[in-house]
Protein backbone atom coordinates (compact mmCIF):
# COMPACT_ATOMS: atom_id res chain seq x y z
CA UNK A 1 0.00 0.00 0.00
CA UNK A 2 1.37 3.24 -0.59
CA UNK A 3 0.82 4.80 2.91
CA UNK A 4 3.30 2.00 4.24
CA UNK A 5 5.78 2.84 1.37
CA UNK A 6 8.84 4.01 2.98
CA UNK A 7 9.00 6.82 1.05
CA UNK A 8 6.25 8.15 1.80
CA UNK A 9 6.65 7.74 5.52
CA UNK A 10 10.19 9.11 5.22
CA UNK A 11 8.70 12.36 3.91
CA UNK A 12 5.67 12.68 5.83
CA UNK A 13 8.38 12.05 9.06
CA UNK A 14 10.57 14.86 7.35
CA UNK A 15 7.45 17.24 6.79
CA UNK A 16 5.89 16.72 10.23
CA UNK A 17 8.96 17.35 12.06
CA UNK A 18 9.57 20.84 10.14
CA UNK A 19 6.48 21.59 10.90
CA UNK A 20 6.78 21.30 14.53
CA UNK A 21 10.11 23.73 13.94
CA UNK A 22 12.60 21.08 14.15
CA UNK A 23 15.84 22.01 12.60
CA UNK A 24 15.70 21.43 8.80
CA UNK A 25 18.85 19.83 8.87
CA UNK A 26 18.15 17.13 11.89
CA UNK A 27 14.42 16.43 10.08
CA UNK A 28 16.43 15.62 6.79
CA UNK A 29 18.58 13.41 9.12
CA UNK A 30 16.07 11.92 10.77
CA UNK A 31 13.90 11.50 7.52
CA UNK A 32 16.68 9.57 6.08
CA UNK A 33 16.88 7.24 8.80
CA UNK A 34 13.29 6.17 8.84
CA UNK A 35 13.35 5.59 5.32
CA UNK A 36 16.23 3.36 5.87
CA UNK A 37 15.16 0.95 8.77
CA UNK A 38 11.49 1.02 7.04
CA UNK A 39 12.94 -0.47 3.84
CA UNK A 40 15.09 -3.00 5.77
CA UNK A 41 19.05 -1.03 5.72
CA UNK A 42 20.34 -1.11 8.98
CA UNK A 43 21.39 2.03 10.37
CA UNK A 44 25.16 2.07 9.54
CA UNK A 45 24.05 1.17 5.75
CA UNK A 46 21.68 4.27 5.78
CA UNK A 47 24.20 6.74 7.02
CA UNK A 48 27.21 5.50 4.68
CA UNK A 49 24.67 5.61 1.46
CA UNK A 50 23.53 9.14 3.16
CA UNK A 51 27.38 9.80 3.56
CA UNK A 52 28.34 8.42 0.34
CA UNK A 53 25.30 10.58 -1.68
CA UNK A 54 26.17 13.95 -0.13
CA UNK A 55 28.97 14.44 -3.17
CA UNK A 56 25.79 14.28 -5.32
CA UNK A 57 25.66 18.83 -4.61
CA UNK A 58 29.11 19.32 -3.76
CA UNK A 59 29.38 21.94 -6.60
CA UNK A 60 26.30 23.56 -5.08
CA UNK A 61 27.50 24.01 -1.83
CA UNK A 62 30.48 24.97 -2.51
CA UNK A 63 28.66 27.92 -4.72
CA UNK A 64 26.55 29.19 -2.38
CA UNK A 65 29.66 29.87 0.22
CA UNK A 66 31.38 31.61 -2.56
CA UNK A 67 28.52 33.35 -3.27
CA UNK A 68 27.46 33.89 -0.02
CA UNK A 69 30.69 35.35 0.27
CA UNK A 70 30.69 37.91 -2.89
CA UNK A 71 27.14 39.31 -1.55
CA UNK A 72 29.38 40.14 1.60
CA UNK A 73 31.95 41.94 -0.69
CA UNK A 74 28.74 43.39 -2.81
CA UNK A 75 26.91 45.25 0.14
CA UNK A 76 30.19 45.85 1.94
CA UNK A 77 31.21 47.95 -0.81
CA UNK A 78 27.97 49.75 -0.56
CA UNK A 79 27.04 48.76 -4.48
CA UNK A 80 23.80 46.75 -3.46
CA UNK A 81 22.96 50.05 -1.13
CA UNK A 82 23.24 51.80 -4.45
CA UNK A 83 20.86 49.29 -6.10
CA UNK A 84 18.05 49.47 -3.50
CA UNK A 85 18.16 53.08 -3.88
CA UNK A 86 17.54 53.12 -7.05
CA UNK A 87 14.74 50.50 -6.93
CA UNK A 88 13.29 52.32 -4.13
CA UNK A 89 13.49 55.34 -6.20
CA UNK A 90 11.55 53.61 -8.98
CA UNK A 91 8.98 52.12 -7.79
CA UNK A 92 7.98 54.64 -4.84
CA UNK A 93 5.68 53.60 -2.21
CA UNK A 94 3.83 51.03 -5.01
CA UNK A 95 4.27 47.28 -3.06
CA UNK A 96 2.84 45.37 -5.66
CA UNK A 97 5.06 46.71 -8.60
CA UNK A 98 7.95 45.73 -6.01
CA UNK A 99 6.53 42.39 -5.44
CA UNK A 100 5.90 41.95 -9.51
CA UNK A 101 9.19 43.57 -9.93
CA UNK A 102 11.00 40.88 -7.68
CA UNK A 103 9.09 38.14 -9.66
CA UNK A 104 10.25 39.63 -12.89
CA UNK A 105 13.93 40.02 -12.02
CA UNK A 106 13.93 36.18 -10.39
CA UNK A 107 12.98 34.88 -14.20
CA UNK A 108 15.91 36.36 -15.70
CA UNK A 109 18.21 34.65 -12.96
CA UNK A 110 16.77 30.76 -14.73
CA UNK A 111 17.09 32.08 -18.47
CA UNK A 112 18.42 35.12 -19.47
CA UNK A 113 21.21 35.58 -16.87
CA UNK A 114 21.20 31.89 -15.33
CA UNK A 115 23.00 32.20 -11.98
CA UNK A 116 19.72 30.52 -10.23
CA UNK A 117 19.51 32.07 -6.47
CA UNK A 118 22.86 33.43 -6.42
CA UNK A 119 21.43 37.32 -6.72
CA UNK A 120 19.09 36.83 -3.61
CA UNK A 121 21.82 36.96 -1.11
CA UNK A 122 23.28 39.98 -2.88
CA UNK A 123 19.54 41.95 -3.75
CA UNK A 124 17.38 41.02 -0.82
CA UNK A 125 19.07 42.04 1.74
CA UNK A 126 19.63 46.15 1.14
CA UNK A 127 15.80 46.19 0.32
CA UNK A 128 14.64 44.42 3.63
CA UNK A 129 14.58 48.15 5.19
CA UNK A 130 12.04 48.96 1.83
CA UNK A 131 9.99 45.81 2.69
CA UNK A 132 9.74 47.33 6.55
CA UNK A 133 8.43 50.37 5.12
CA UNK A 134 6.19 49.36 2.61
CA UNK A 135 4.64 47.14 5.35
CA UNK A 136 5.13 43.90 2.68
CA UNK A 137 4.81 40.62 4.37
CA UNK A 138 7.57 38.51 3.69
CA UNK A 139 5.68 35.58 2.69
CA UNK A 140 4.18 37.41 -0.31
CA UNK A 141 8.07 38.64 -1.20
CA UNK A 142 9.03 34.26 -0.88
CA UNK A 143 6.15 33.64 -3.31
CA UNK A 144 7.12 36.29 -5.79
CA UNK A 145 11.02 35.24 -5.35
CA UNK A 146 10.24 31.01 -5.55
CA UNK A 147 7.74 32.06 -9.08
CA UNK A 148 10.73 33.57 -10.51
CA UNK A 149 13.17 30.77 -9.36
CA UNK A 150 10.73 27.58 -10.58
CA UNK A 151 7.98 28.80 -13.23
CA UNK A 152 10.91 30.04 -16.17
CA UNK A 153 12.46 26.62 -16.21
CA UNK A 154 9.31 25.22 -16.01
CA UNK A 155 8.05 27.09 -19.03
CA UNK A 156 10.73 28.61 -21.00
CA UNK A 157 13.37 26.40 -23.02
CA UNK A 158 16.41 28.52 -22.37
CA UNK A 159 18.56 28.58 -19.97
CA UNK A 160 17.62 26.30 -16.62
CA UNK A 161 14.68 25.63 -18.68
CA UNK A 162 16.61 24.18 -22.24
CA UNK A 163 17.81 21.70 -19.42
CA UNK A 164 14.94 20.90 -18.14
CA UNK A 165 13.13 20.71 -21.33
CA UNK A 166 15.85 18.21 -22.78
CA UNK A 167 16.08 15.97 -19.82
CA UNK A 168 12.52 15.11 -19.85
CA UNK A 169 12.82 14.60 -24.00
CA UNK A 170 15.45 12.30 -23.64
CA UNK A 171 14.02 10.37 -20.65
CA UNK A 172 11.01 10.09 -22.10
CA UNK A 173 12.38 9.00 -25.46
CA UNK A 174 14.32 6.35 -23.80
CA UNK A 175 11.16 4.68 -22.17
CA UNK A 176 9.17 4.47 -25.54
CA UNK A 177 7.89 7.80 -26.74
CA UNK A 178 9.37 9.47 -28.79
CA UNK A 179 9.26 13.58 -28.59
CA UNK A 180 11.33 16.19 -29.39
CA UNK A 181 12.60 18.89 -26.78
CA UNK A 182 10.74 21.67 -28.71
CA UNK A 183 7.49 19.59 -27.64
CA UNK A 184 7.85 20.31 -24.61
CA UNK A 185 7.28 24.38 -24.38
CA UNK A 186 4.00 23.75 -26.46
CA UNK A 187 2.15 22.23 -23.37
CA UNK A 188 4.05 22.79 -20.10
CA UNK A 189 2.98 27.06 -20.64
CA UNK A 190 -0.20 25.31 -19.30
CA UNK A 191 0.58 24.72 -16.15
CA UNK A 192 2.88 27.50 -16.09
CA UNK A 193 -0.58 29.28 -16.36
CA UNK A 194 -1.25 28.16 -13.02
CA UNK A 195 1.33 29.46 -11.22
CA UNK A 196 0.97 32.72 -12.40
CA UNK A 197 -2.79 32.74 -11.19
CA UNK A 198 -1.14 31.25 -7.78
CA UNK A 199 1.61 34.35 -7.75
CA UNK A 200 -1.25 36.88 -8.16
CA UNK A 201 -3.24 35.23 -5.30
CA UNK A 202 -0.60 35.07 -2.84
CA UNK A 203 0.32 39.02 -3.45
CA UNK A 204 -3.14 40.20 -4.00
CA UNK A 205 -5.48 38.48 -1.75
CA UNK A 206 -3.21 36.00 0.64
CA UNK A 207 -1.18 37.71 1.94
CA UNK A 208 -1.59 41.75 1.05
CA UNK A 209 -2.68 42.95 4.65
CA UNK A 210 0.42 45.48 6.10
CA UNK A 211 2.64 42.90 8.13
CA UNK A 212 5.20 45.06 10.61
CA UNK A 213 8.68 44.07 10.84
CA UNK A 214 11.19 45.90 13.51
CA UNK A 215 14.03 47.42 11.63
CA UNK A 216 17.05 45.33 12.96
CA UNK A 217 21.26 46.22 12.07
CA UNK A 218 22.48 43.22 10.36
CA UNK A 219 26.19 43.01 10.73
CA UNK A 220 27.46 42.83 6.84
CA UNK A 221 25.07 45.27 5.67
CA UNK A 222 26.61 48.78 6.07
CA UNK A 223 24.91 52.47 6.33
CA UNK A 224 25.24 55.15 3.60
CA UNK A 225 24.89 57.98 3.21
CA UNK A 226 23.39 59.69 0.20
CA UNK A 227 26.62 61.26 -0.83
CA UNK A 228 28.12 57.80 -0.13
CA UNK A 229 25.77 56.27 -2.79
CA UNK A 230 27.22 57.31 -6.36
CA UNK A 231 29.45 55.25 -8.26
CA UNK A 232 33.23 55.60 -7.48
CA UNK A 233 36.08 52.88 -8.86
CA UNK A 234 35.26 50.57 -5.82
CA UNK A 235 31.71 50.20 -6.82
CA UNK A 236 32.89 49.77 -10.74
CA UNK A 237 35.67 47.43 -9.40
CA UNK A 238 32.53 45.32 -7.88
CA UNK A 239 30.47 45.96 -11.02
CA UNK A 240 32.88 44.11 -13.13
CA UNK A 241 33.48 41.20 -10.73
CA UNK A 242 30.06 40.65 -11.00
CA UNK A 243 29.38 40.68 -14.04
CA UNK A 244 32.47 38.41 -14.35
CA UNK A 245 31.07 35.94 -12.23
CA UNK A 246 28.44 35.59 -14.88
CA UNK A 247 30.75 35.50 -17.86
CA UNK A 248 33.07 32.89 -16.56
CA UNK A 249 29.88 30.84 -15.53
CA UNK A 250 28.82 30.47 -19.02
CA UNK A 251 32.58 30.07 -20.32
CA UNK A 252 33.33 27.43 -18.18
CA UNK A 253 30.27 25.93 -16.88
CA UNK A 254 31.44 26.02 -13.38
CA UNK A 255 29.08 28.10 -10.92
CA UNK A 256 32.24 27.74 -8.48
CA UNK A 257 34.48 29.30 -10.90
CA UNK A 258 32.58 31.78 -11.51
CA UNK A 259 32.60 33.30 -7.89
CA UNK A 260 35.79 32.47 -7.41
CA UNK A 261 36.93 34.75 -10.29
CA UNK A 262 34.61 37.53 -9.01
CA UNK A 263 36.38 37.72 -5.07
CA UNK A 264 39.70 37.59 -7.12
CA UNK A 265 38.76 40.25 -8.84
CA UNK A 266 37.42 42.30 -5.97
CA UNK A 267 40.25 41.56 -3.81
CA UNK A 268 43.21 42.09 -6.76
CA UNK A 269 41.04 45.82 -7.56
CA UNK A 270 41.62 46.38 -3.79
CA UNK A 271 37.93 46.82 -3.66
CA UNK A 272 38.00 45.00 -0.56
CA UNK A 273 41.02 45.51 1.36
CA UNK A 274 43.02 42.44 1.55
CA UNK A 275 42.63 42.15 5.74
CA UNK A 276 38.65 41.70 5.05
CA UNK A 277 38.92 38.80 3.18
CA UNK A 278 38.58 36.31 6.16
CA UNK A 279 35.61 38.74 7.42
CA UNK A 280 33.89 38.25 3.87
CA UNK A 281 34.83 34.30 3.96
CA UNK A 282 32.84 34.12 7.88
CA UNK A 283 30.16 36.62 6.56
CA UNK A 284 29.50 34.28 3.52
CA UNK A 285 29.59 31.13 5.85
CA UNK A 286 27.16 32.80 8.43
CA UNK A 287 24.89 33.41 5.27
CA UNK A 288 24.50 30.72 3.17
CA UNK A 289 26.65 28.19 5.40
CA UNK A 290 23.75 26.10 6.47
CA UNK A 291 21.73 26.02 3.24
CA UNK A 292 25.32 24.78 1.77
CA UNK A 293 25.22 21.85 4.16
CA UNK A 294 21.69 21.27 4.33
CA UNK A 295 21.90 20.67 0.20
CA UNK A 296 24.67 18.35 0.57
CA UNK A 297 22.72 16.37 3.42
CA UNK A 298 19.55 16.64 0.99
CA UNK A 299 21.45 15.15 -1.92
CA UNK A 300 22.45 12.34 0.91
CA UNK A 301 19.10 12.14 1.32
CA UNK A 302 17.93 11.39 -1.81
CA UNK A 303 20.12 8.45 -2.79
CA UNK A 304 19.04 7.15 0.56
CA UNK A 305 15.52 7.25 -0.94
CA UNK A 306 16.48 5.55 -4.42
CA UNK A 307 18.64 2.57 -2.51
CA UNK A 308 15.89 1.62 -0.82
CA UNK A 309 14.05 0.63 -4.14
CA UNK A 310 11.07 2.05 -2.59
CA UNK A 311 10.03 5.03 -5.36
CA UNK A 312 10.26 2.49 -8.06
CA UNK A 313 7.62 0.35 -6.32
CA UNK A 314 5.76 3.73 -5.09
CA UNK A 315 5.21 4.86 -8.87
CA UNK A 316 4.49 1.14 -9.82
CA UNK A 317 1.82 0.55 -7.53
CA UNK A 318 0.16 3.52 -9.67
CA UNK A 319 -1.08 0.87 -12.17
CA UNK A 320 -2.75 -1.36 -9.78
CA UNK A 321 -4.78 1.31 -8.74
CA UNK A 322 -6.23 3.29 -11.28
CA UNK A 323 -7.73 0.29 -12.66
CA UNK A 324 -7.90 2.01 -16.66
CA UNK A 325 -8.85 5.76 -15.61
CA UNK A 326 -7.23 8.54 -16.66
CA UNK A 327 -8.24 11.51 -14.74
CA UNK A 328 -7.39 9.42 -11.47
CA UNK A 329 -4.42 7.96 -13.42
CA UNK A 330 -3.47 11.91 -13.61
CA UNK A 331 -4.43 12.64 -10.24
CA UNK A 332 -1.91 9.94 -8.54
CA UNK A 333 1.13 10.32 -11.13
CA UNK A 334 1.36 13.92 -9.61
CA UNK A 335 0.98 13.45 -6.05
CA UNK A 336 3.60 10.52 -6.12
CA UNK A 337 5.55 13.06 -7.78
CA UNK A 338 5.13 15.30 -5.26
CA UNK A 339 6.14 13.06 -2.60
CA UNK A 340 9.34 12.26 -4.50
CA UNK A 341 10.63 15.44 -5.26
CA UNK A 342 9.45 16.92 -1.57
CA UNK A 343 12.10 14.11 -0.38
CA UNK A 344 14.86 14.67 -2.86
CA UNK A 345 14.11 18.32 -3.14
CA UNK A 346 15.09 18.21 -6.80
CA UNK A 347 12.99 18.73 -9.71
CA UNK A 348 15.70 17.60 -12.27
CA UNK A 349 16.59 14.65 -10.35
CA UNK A 350 13.32 13.23 -10.34
CA UNK A 351 12.87 13.40 -13.54
CA UNK A 352 14.54 9.95 -14.62
CA UNK A 353 13.01 8.29 -11.45
CA UNK A 354 9.51 8.83 -12.74
CA UNK A 355 9.79 9.01 -16.60
CA UNK A 356 10.78 5.37 -16.72
CA UNK A 357 7.39 4.41 -15.21
CA UNK A 358 4.98 6.74 -16.05
CA UNK A 359 5.87 6.54 -19.65
CA UNK A 360 4.62 3.26 -19.76
CA UNK A 361 1.06 3.61 -17.76
CA UNK A 362 0.55 6.52 -19.79
CA UNK A 363 0.76 4.48 -22.51
CA UNK A 364 -1.44 1.85 -21.00
CA UNK A 365 -3.81 4.99 -20.09
CA UNK A 366 -4.29 6.30 -23.56
CA UNK A 367 -2.35 9.18 -22.47
CA UNK A 368 -0.77 11.27 -26.09
CA UNK A 369 2.84 11.93 -26.01
CA UNK A 370 2.00 16.01 -25.52
CA UNK A 371 0.03 14.65 -22.34
CA UNK A 372 2.70 12.52 -20.80
CA UNK A 373 5.06 15.69 -21.01
CA UNK A 374 2.27 16.99 -19.10
CA UNK A 375 2.41 14.91 -16.33
CA UNK A 376 6.36 14.16 -16.51
CA UNK A 377 6.79 17.61 -16.45
CA UNK A 378 4.80 18.82 -13.81
CA UNK A 379 5.13 15.81 -11.02
CA UNK A 380 8.79 16.78 -11.68
CA UNK A 381 8.31 20.23 -10.56
CA UNK A 382 5.67 19.98 -7.69
CA UNK A 383 7.30 19.41 -4.46
CA UNK A 384 10.36 22.14 -5.79
CA UNK A 385 8.18 24.46 -4.13
CA UNK A 386 7.41 23.86 -0.54
CA UNK A 387 10.34 21.29 0.05
CA UNK A 388 12.50 22.24 3.04
CA UNK A 389 15.34 20.98 1.35
CA UNK A 390 14.71 22.62 -2.03
CA UNK A 391 17.06 25.39 -3.13
CA UNK A 392 14.13 27.31 -4.75
CA UNK A 393 13.09 27.31 -0.89
CA UNK A 394 16.32 27.89 0.46
CA UNK A 395 17.58 30.84 -1.18
CA UNK A 396 14.28 33.20 -0.71
CA UNK A 397 14.86 32.34 3.24
CA UNK A 398 18.58 33.31 2.90
CA UNK A 399 17.56 36.53 1.71
CA UNK A 400 14.68 37.03 3.54
CA UNK A 401 15.97 35.84 6.68
CA UNK A 402 18.97 37.95 7.35
CA UNK A 403 17.87 39.99 10.34
CA UNK A 404 16.32 36.92 12.16
CA UNK A 405 12.66 37.50 11.13
CA UNK A 406 11.57 35.09 8.65
CA UNK A 407 10.82 31.20 9.32
CA UNK A 408 12.09 29.04 6.64
CA UNK A 409 9.20 26.40 6.98
CA UNK A 410 6.06 28.66 8.20
CA UNK A 411 6.90 32.23 5.67
CA UNK A 412 8.67 30.17 2.89
CA UNK A 413 7.60 26.37 2.14
CA UNK A 414 4.41 26.65 3.51
CA UNK A 415 2.75 29.88 1.39
CA UNK A 416 5.02 28.70 -1.56
CA UNK A 417 3.75 24.88 -1.30
CA UNK A 418 0.28 26.26 -1.08
CA UNK A 419 0.16 29.05 -3.79
CA UNK A 420 1.94 26.86 -6.33
CA UNK A 421 1.73 23.06 -6.20
CA UNK A 422 -2.31 23.26 -5.82
CA UNK A 423 -2.33 25.18 -9.09
CA UNK A 424 -0.06 23.08 -10.72
CA UNK A 425 -2.01 20.01 -9.90
CA UNK A 426 -5.27 21.26 -10.93
CA UNK A 427 -3.68 22.81 -14.29
CA UNK A 428 -1.62 18.99 -14.45
CA UNK A 429 -4.97 17.10 -14.46
CA UNK A 430 -6.39 19.50 -16.76
CA UNK A 431 -3.76 19.72 -18.71
CA UNK A 432 -3.82 16.02 -19.26
CA UNK A 433 -7.02 15.73 -20.59
CA UNK A 434 -7.19 18.20 -23.17
CA UNK A 435 -3.10 17.73 -24.94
Amino acid sequence: MLLFNSVVISVVVMIILCLFKLNVLISILIAAMTAGLVSGMSLGDTMNTLIGGMGGNAETALSYVLLGSLAVAVNKSGLASILAKKISNIIGGKKYVFLLLLAFIGCFSQNLIPVHIAYIPILIPPLLLLMNKLKIDRRAVACALTFGLKAPYIVLPVGFGLIFHGIISAEMNKSGILVATSDVAKVLWFPGIGMLIGLFVAIFITYSKPRKYDDIEVNFLQKFDDEDLKMTSKHWSVLIAAISAFVIQVITKSLPLGALGALIIIFVSRAVKFNEIDELLDGGIKIMGLIAFIMLVASGYGDVLRKTGAVESLVSSLSLMVNGSKILGAGLMLLVGLVVTMGIGSSFGTIPIIAAIYCPLSIELGFSPLATIILIGVAAALGDAGSPASDSTLGPTSGLNVDGQHDHIWDTCVPTFLHYNIPLIIFGIIGSMIF
